[in-house]
């Protein structure tokens, strides 16, 4: 009595054994005939596998499918598994079996349209289905995996923080502002007063949710809707939370570099584990590159996205630029004693010319310190009035850091724009599909 199918991933096909019967249900990626044989490579959620129709193995109903599946058609067929070399993974499947379930119009995405990147992401839920968009999510996947488990072999807490919000985390100019019956509310930028006040109650608190910032930039690293992963501990001061960024994206690289390489492979990717500890750069020291490359800019300000990429193009590997001056920096950040002008703070930087994946340090936590900094800067106080609250109730020395997954994740696929780095990426021109 012969075997069942055994419904069979395209993984599973090609880790598997010769002689076994399978059942592939998937899309078709391409097909051609030769002769009296046809040859289809189906994709599923695992990867591709091979699938060899012979006219005669199986009635003409069967056949003629098989011979008409169109790109992207839905498929079911079952057969046995049998050794060949030309194959995807080395194996196929000989067809006995095959059902076309939701046959496709003619695929709209050809040769000539898939060169401009406009179109691709005009029709991008069909472009999502493309070997270089699949790789570069199944990469992000092991990005975000990565997090989930270095916080919780070190002891952090998962929260959700609201997306509604009424103070700015980060500049007023970034916040999307709407209506919140008959209130203004604001699109979170951040989640980080919301992991402050968490500390009390659970020491150690990280977040994986998304972030919206009204930034009017058109460069291949800002979205104005990303994935956040953000982490805040108390009793820990700026030193400590620099250690903690570089071990989470260490795991991250490990953990692509163990689980992905095909899909580095398909993005022509060569990816290495950095060396730990990361390098640390100053701030004075990247003014100083800056300046050489004939980028200089004015102390106090900001590194400006062309000086970043500079200094960045300087480096083999991620690395810290430390030490900002307070001008350049939201108001929660404390100073040094013998520095009051420069921040404990500091950005993770990839190398290659990406830029920012990072921006963490040591917040105040001292109520007149905070209060003073507010007042200094001619903030609302009454807007930070909870914020300031923590302040009275026991908040220790502390800090924190927020990462972006789409920006991990374009620098590790080697992506060259951060909108391939997102499902359905959203830019100050893009809210559609």
């Amino acid at each position: 009595m012969s075997q069942p199918f055994k419904p069979s991933s395209a993984a599973d096909i090609t880790s598997g054994r010769s002689g076994e019967r399978v059942e592939v249900r998937g899309w078709v990626a391409r097909r051609h005939s030769v002769g009296g044989m046809v040859f289809t490579i189906v994709r599923d959620g695992t990867g591709y596998v091979q699938l060899s129709v012979k006219k005669g193995a199986l009635g003409d109903e069967g056949f003629d499918a098989a011979k008409g599946a169109t790109k992207e058609s839905a498929i079911v067929a079952r057969g046995t598994v049998k050794e060949d070399k030309r194959a995807p993974g080395g194996r196929e499947v000989s067809v006995s079996e095959f059902t076309v379930v939701a046959k496709a119009e003619s695929w709209p995405i050809t040769r000539t349209a898939a060169k401009s990147g406009s179109y691709l992401f005009d029709k991008r839920h069909l472009s999502i289905r493309g070997p270089k968009a699949i790789a570069a999510m199944k990469i992000r996947t092991e990005v975000i995996g990565a997090a989930f488990d270095y916080f919780r072999e070190n002891g952090f807490q998962l929260i959700s923080a609201p997306s509604f919000v009424q103070a700015a985390v980060e500049g007023g100019s970034t916040l999307f502002t709407l209506d919140y019956f008959g209130k203004e509310a604001h699109l979170s930028q951040s989640a980080q007063f919301y992991e402050e006040a968490a500390l009390p109650a659970l020491e150690r608190v990280w977040i994986f949710q998304p972030a919206f910032r009204a930034e009017k930039s058109k460069t291949p690293k800002h979205l104005t809707e990303f994935w956040m992963i953000e982490a805040e501990q108390a009793f820990v001061e700026q030193p400590e939370n620099m250690k903690v960024q570089e071990r989470l994206l260490s795991k991250m690289v490990e953990r692509v570099i163990e689980r992905r390489q095909a899909e580095l492979k398909t993005l022509g990717r060569t990816l290495k584990q950095p060396e730990l500890p990361l390098p640390r750069i100053s701030y004075d020291e990247a003014r100083s590159i800056a300046e050489k490359k004939g980028l200089g800019f004015e102390w106090g300000e900001d590194v400006p996205t062309e000086a970043e990429r500079a200094v960045s193009l300087t480096q083999d590997s991620p690395f810290f630029l430390t030490d900002y001056p307070l001008t350049a920096r939201s108001f929660y950040h404390m100073t040094y004693e013998d520095r009051p002008k420069v921040t404990k703070s500091a950005d993770l930087i990839a190398p290659e010319g990406i830029g920012e994946l990072a921006t963490g340090g040591q917040r105040i936590h001292d109520y007149g310190e905070l209060i003073e900094r507010i007042r200094s800067q001619d903030l609302p106080a009454e807007s930070f009035s909870w914020y300031l609250e923590l302040r009275k109730y026991g908040m220790p020395p502390h800090s924190g850091f927020g990462i972006g997954v789409e920006r991990t994740t374009r620098w590790i696929a080697g992506l060259k724009h951060i909108r391939s780095a997102s499902l359905f990426p959203r830019t100050t021109t893009r809210l559609s599909p």
